[in-house]
């Protein structure tokens, strides 16, 4: 069964069962470098959001032998803990005065995202695009974030040269950055639960570049000074890995003897470890803190 005529399936089943008072709704999202994905909506009385549940993981499972029933059990139960209870007055949205304080800034791939970014304001960096996004928090939804399309800044009679002075002030407040080492990104994963690892007794001289909250962290490469900082504390001339959206690998220029083996372990990675919408860029980087620019070395 492919993945339409599934969501057609899962809307008409969670709209009988929910009864009348509700809109179930089927909506396309495209997400980061063109990864569509299929989201359900539902929405009851007089609210005017509601979070997407995506139905591309339920079709896996359901492929994998899990019970038409059980899914839409589980959407259900997914819907009764997620749904907000009142609606939200977005009037706010429309004015740039009110917004201006939250405009934030992530870095994707510009190959990868060439029909996105004819939509949305952008900036080059490399062979990136610096998007801009709403940083929106509330009551009612929690966090998210609400990217800035070209309609938005035609609203808000807004430059994309604003968009970044803001964003270049309100990111590194609002996500401020972090440099791990990698046994220390390793012990956060083990204490969350995700996986175990074995210790291995061995040093890692790799830094991890992220922001305190592990989203869109590779945009951390933009905060004004951070890399300046970092090469005084050791690194020196460094490599930069894109290990994904979310964080980059500092590695120090000494401490490699064939650059060429990071850019085959960059593509093998993405190719095989990095989920698509997450992948940042195969290229690798350097930092000459003489030069104070970003290269592409391959």
């Amino acid at each position: 069964m492919g993945i339409n005529e599934f969501a057609q399936k899962i809307c008409k089943a969670v709209g009988k069962e929910l009864g009348e008072g509700y809109r179930v709704e089927l909506k396309q999202v495209r997400k980061n470098n063109g990864v569509v994905l299929h989201g359900l909506v539902i929405l009851s009385g007089i609210q005017n959001v509601a979070p997407t549940i995506y139905l591309d993981a339920f079709l896996e499972a359901y492929e994998a032998g899990t019970s038409f029933a059980a899914l839409i059990r589980r959407l259900l139960a997914i819907y009764g803990e997620d749904a907000p209870k009142d609606s939200i007055d977005m009037e706010f949205f429309r004015c740039y005065d009110k917004v201006q304080d939250r405009i934030c800034y992530r870095l994707v791939s510009w190959k990868k995202n060439e029909e996105l970014l004819r939509d949305v304001p952008h900036i080059a960096f490399l062979d990136l695009a610096i998007c801009f996004y709403y940083a929106y928090q509330g009551d009612v939804l929690g966090q998210g974030m609400i990217l800035v399309h070209n309609s938005h800044m035609e609203m808000w009679k807004a430059s994309t040269a604003q968009l970044y002075e803001a964003a270049k002030r309100n990111t590194q407040r609002l996500y401020p950055w972090v440099c791990s080492t990698l046994e220390e990104v390793l012990d956060e994963i083990m204490e969350s639960g995700k996986t175990e690892m074995p210790e291995s007794g061995q040093e890692f001289p790799l830094k991890v570049l992220s922001n305190e909250k592990r989203i869109f962290g590779a945009t951390c490469l933009l905060y004004p000074g951070v890399l300046d900082k970092l090469a005084e504390r050791g690194l020196g001339c460094f490599y930069i890995l894109p290990s994904s959206v979310h964080e980059v690998i500092l590695l120090g220029e000494g401490s490699v003897e064939d650059a060429w083996e990071l850019k085959k372990m960059i593509v093998e990675i993405n190719g095989t470890q990095v989920a698509p919408e997450e992948v940042l860029s195969d290229s690798l980087y350097r930092y000459d803190p003489r030069e104070g620019k970003v290269k592409i070395i391959f």
